[in-house]
């Protein structure tokens, strides 16, 4: 099990990230979400809540040129599971679920981003009411953009004090290389959500990092706690 703080210090860019998992008590699924950016376009956002989760947004609308790929909606929640992707097909697996479709079945309709040389993965996650999760991937092979290829990873009974971390890329390059592996298992040890926000906040690369969003929700009681940090509004 790895120091999750540590992995972010030790890499400046892994792009869009997420950790899914259980609290140290096991009474709150963990889920957390950030997203970092290069461009001035990328900067240009904040995560601003949602009746049925969070959204990116502009910070300033007269900077945004291109709104692809960088205005979705990262967290929606439908009758108590919670969907959490860096893209619009936070859309797609939410349309699948209301026409009686999985997680998967979804997610195979999807690639990887339209963003060559990069082709950015998809990632997605998914949690229960019962605070089981899955994770999910979509990638380049070869890093060619000319096939896709799908990981699914389930974890039926999570571990107290665990989560899996996912995130776009290994680090910064250019091309940028796409995460490699399985989900990587991380301590997740911090009492609270907004003990762990401040840890994670501190540790992403102090020019890139623009949003992170973690929140620590009851499995008994579906009570959140959901704590928002944007670096524009700090």
């Amino acid at each position: 099990m790895k120091d999750l703080c540590k992995l972010l210090r030790d890499n400046p860019y892994p792009g869009r990230g997420m950790v899914l998992g259980r609290s140290a008590g096991g009474e709150c699924a963990v889920l957390v979400y950030f997203i970092m950016g290069r461009s001035v376009n990328s900067r240009n956002r904040i995560f601003e809540p949602t009746p049925d989760g969070i959204r990116t947004r502009a910070f300033d609308e007269s900077k945004m040129t291109d709104p692809s790929l960088i205005i979705y909606h990262p967290v929606r929640v439908l009758e108590g599971t919670f969907i959490v992707t860096n893209g619009d097909q936070t859309d797609t697996i939410a349309d699948a679920f209301r026409a009686g479709k999985g997680f998967v079945r979804a997610l195979r309709t999807r690639t990887f981003e339209p963003d060559a040389p990069n082709y950015t993965p998809r990632i997605s996650g998914m949690v229960r009411p019962d605070g089981s999760y899955r994770l999910s991937i979509l990638k380049s092979a070869e890093g060619t953009g000319e096939s896709c290829v799908r990981f699914f990873f389930e974890y039926d009974a999570p571990t107290p004090g665990v989560g899996h971390f996912i995130s776009t890329y290994q680090g910064d390059g250019d091309p940028l290389p796409s995460f490699a592996g399985e989900p990587v298992a991380v301590d997740l040890s911090a009492p609270d959500a907004a003990t762990l926000a401040k840890a994670l906040w501190d540790s992403l690369n102090g020019d890139n990092k623009i949003s992170l969003y973690v929140n620590y929700v009851n499995i008994k009681t579906g009570a959140q706690e959901r704590v928002i940090l944007n670096k524009l509004e700090a």
